[in-house]
């Protein structure tokens, strides 16, 4: 009998693992949103997402600064080493419904990371997911981008060619 339970038991949490892993398609919409999110700043992210009227959050953790190891290695693929120590805020929310959002920015922006938090949640709510993606992360997509084209302007204006030339003996 003991062996039935067991079974059980592991079978239990193995589907409770399936029911509270997010999906995939869910945690690339995730990653996406918070790849566009660090990149802006506190008071865009602010700005618009004040136009979808977002619910309230409570905080689970308020927003809190603290230091992180940054790692790298030689030649890019060789050994890592310590290069060295970032500052990283972090904060956390849950929605009335029970949805919870992290988020984590560099530097010590407190309302940044409190406000990553919240798009968070509310990218892995199907209700609020379609607004926050057009009306919050296009925007700040599209103006990311055209930043980094202007700075590749800025340095392609400045690229000089060399030539090598030969003098007659080769």
């Amino acid at each position: 009998m003991p062996m039935k339970l067991s079974t059980n038991i592991d079978n239990f949490k193995q589907a409770t693992k399936k029911m509270n892993a997010p999906s995939a398609s869910q945690q690339a919409r995730r990653q996406a949103a918070m790849a566009v999110l660090v990149h802006a700043a506190s008071d865009q992210i602010a700005a618009l997402l004040a136009e979808i009227a977002p619910p309230s959050a409570e905080t689970l953790r308020e927003p809190e600064a603290g230091l992180v190891m940054v790692r790298g290695r030689i030649g890019g693929d060789g050994a890592p080493f310590n290069l060295g120590e970032a500052t990283v805020t972090r904060a956390a929310v849950r929605l009335a419904d029970g949805t919870c959002g992290f988020g984590y920015t560099l530097g010590r922006d407190r309302d940044k990371a409190r406000l990553i938090a919240l798009c968070d949640a509310l990218v892995q709510r199907d209700d609020y997911a379609p607004a926050l993606e057009t009306k919050v992360l296009a925007p700040l997509r599209d103006a990311h981008q055209a930043e980094r084209e202007q700075h590749a302007e800025q340095i392609a204006a400045t690229k000089v060619d060399f030539y090598t030339l030969v003098r007659g003996e080769d």
